[in-house]
C-alpha cells in the first residue's frame, strides 16, 4: 500500500472540539460554499458519509468506517476511480490546542503512482489547510 501523508497541521481548538465537528460530515454544511467550484462539485453528505466530483477525478463517496473518540476517523471509498483509505489523526498539544494530520492509503502500481503522487499530495495538503482553519 502506497500512503501519502499531510504535513502536520496544528489547530488553535481542543481536540475533543475538532474531533465532534470532523466525525458528524453534516457540519460540512456551513463550509460548501467556500469550496473551489472549479475543482469540487456536487457535494453532499449526510452524517456519515460524503460524495463529490473532483476535476479532473471524477465522483468520489467515501464512508466513515471507524471512528477513535478524540484521535482519528477513518474513510473508505465506496465510489472512486481509484478506490483509498483516508485517516485524520488528532493529537493534543494542550487544552485548546491540537496537531491534526490526514493520510491516504491505496494500492497503486509504479506507473500509476508516477501520475498521481504530486497532485494527490497537493491535493491532501490544500484539504489539510482548509481543516486546520475552519472555526471549531
Amino acid at each position: 500500500m502506497t500512503k501519502f501523508e499531510s504535513s502536520v497541521k496544528t489547530i488553535s481548538a481542543p481536540q475533543e472540539a475538532v474531533y465532534e465537528k470532523l466525525s458528524d460530515l453534516n457540519n460540512l454544511e456551513k463550509f460548501k460554499e467556500s469550496l473551489p467550484e472549479d475543482k469540487v462539485k456536487n457535494l453532499s453528505f449526510d452524517s456519515e458519509s460524503l460524495t463529490v466530483e473532483v476535476a479532473p477525478v471524477g465522483k468520489i463517496t467515501l464512508n466513515i468506517v471507524e471512528k477513535e473518540p478524540c484521535k482519528s476517523i477513518k474513510f473508505a471509498t465506496t465510489t472512486s476511480p481509484l478506490p483509498f483509505n483516508l485517516w485524520i489523526q488528532l493529537v493534543p498539544v494542550t487544552e485548546n490546542e491540537c496537531k491534526m494530520k490526514l493520510t491516504i492509503g491505496m494500492e497503486l502500481n509504479p506507473f500509476m503512482k508516477a501520475m498521481v503522487q504530486k497532485p494527490l499530495q497537493e491535493g491532501l495538503e490544500k484539504m489539510a489547510d482548509m481543516l486546520s482553519i475552519i472555526p471549531y
